[in-house]
């Protein structure tokens, strides 16, 4: 990937789409290809095929997506579906008629099987049943998957995905009814914590385990795995016999309890933390073994704490600068 290539980065406002701007940008790559949801609808076939036809990337990076929480997962489970299937589809597949020279493929640790053995590892795709929380999302990503090794068999395209675990950052989402659980609790407890409010309450018992991974970290190994001569990658570029998948994560988990713990650290809030017992836990564990990765040479280097801190700075300089236009607005009416 030459510092000239024109790279097209999918989903550039998101939490991993934003870091893979930065990363890219700081590396040297210039000549990066952006449309946000409303200049280009990926859904729309038509238009996604006259993108490529007329920007023609030798790059792309997919990280668009109808993405959300447990909460969002279970309660809008059709669009889950139904708009990252279309996402998918329209632009691996225009990719590969665009003779585009590597694309990468970003999806989920959910595509993993429920009760699969830890840690997971990508020999375990397809080998038992999903959680059903988020099965439509998981369905989608592993169909992305299948259509990025199937293009490579039939078309000697070089399409790569990667899954990282569950991801936080800055320019992450925080509404309360379509957030993961990192910025749902940073949000939760931010507020319980300019209210006053000496209780706050974390969905489930708090038992599950869940390893955490920073945005950056994320998109500096999908720059890392888009930079691989052929020579390291054509393996899993070629192989019949299992998808080029790629594991991207930390290495450690930590109970939910434990991470609302970190999260009520960095915000600074001293109240209680409640169990809803109502609420599901979703799946008990979701350790990722990237052992396939780790062995091309990467690894992922911020730590929990630091990456808190950092998320919650920016959630915190995001909310002033809401009040300062609210503010300059109020003025200038």
């Amino acid at each position: 990937m030459e510092l000239s290539s024109k790279i097209y980065v999918a989903g550039h406002t998101g939490l991993v789409g934003s870091a893979l701007v930065t990363r890219l940008r700081d590396s040297g790559y210039q000549n990066l290809i952006l449309r946000t949801h409303r200049e280009l609808d990926l859904t729309d076939q038509a238009k996604v095929e006259r993108f490529f036809s007329e920007m023609c990337p030798d790059y792309v990076f997919l990280a668009a997506a109808q993405v959300g929480g447990i909460f969002a997962n279970s309660s809008q489970p059709a669009p889950f579906i139904f708009e990252n299937l279309r996402i998918e589809t329209n632009v691996i597949h225009e990719s590969y008629r665009c003779s585009v020279n590597r694309l990468l493929f970003l999806g989920s640790s959910c595509i993993y099987p429920r009760l699969a053995a830890q840690p997971l590892r990508e020999e375990s795709l397809l080998t038992g049943s999903l959680e059903a929380t988020n099965r439509p999302y998981a369905v989608a990503k592993i169909a992305g998957v299948e259509m990025c090794w199937a293009y490579n068999r039939q078309y000697r395209t070089r399409f790569l995905a990667v899954m990282p675990t569950n991801l936080y950052g800055p320019g992450d989402n925080y509404d309360p009814d379509t957030s993961h659980l990192v910025p749902a609790l940073i949000r939760k407890m931010h507020e319980a914590k300019l209210s006053n409010t000496q209780e706050v309450a974390v969905w489930g018992t708090g038992t599950p385990r869940r390893e955490l991974l920073y945005s950056e970290d994320a998109a500096d190994a999908c720059i890392f795995l888009m930079q691989r001569p052929d020579t390291e990658i054509d393996f899993f570029l070629s192989s019949e016999e299992s998808p080029p998948l790629f594991n991207v994560g930390f290495g450690v988990d930590l109970t939910v309890a434990e991470v609302a713990a970190c999260v009520a650290e960095a915000v600074g809030y001293g109240g209680s933390l409640i169990f809803d017992l109502t609420k599901p836990d979703g799946t008990p564990q979701k350790l990722l073994d990237t052992s396939r990765l780790s062995s091309l040479g990467w690894r992922a280097t911020t730590t929990l704490h630091h990456g808190l801190a950092q998320t919650y700075q920016e959630f915190c300089s995001r909310l002033f600068e809401r009040s300062e236009d609210v503010a300059l607005s109020s003025r200038e009416g």
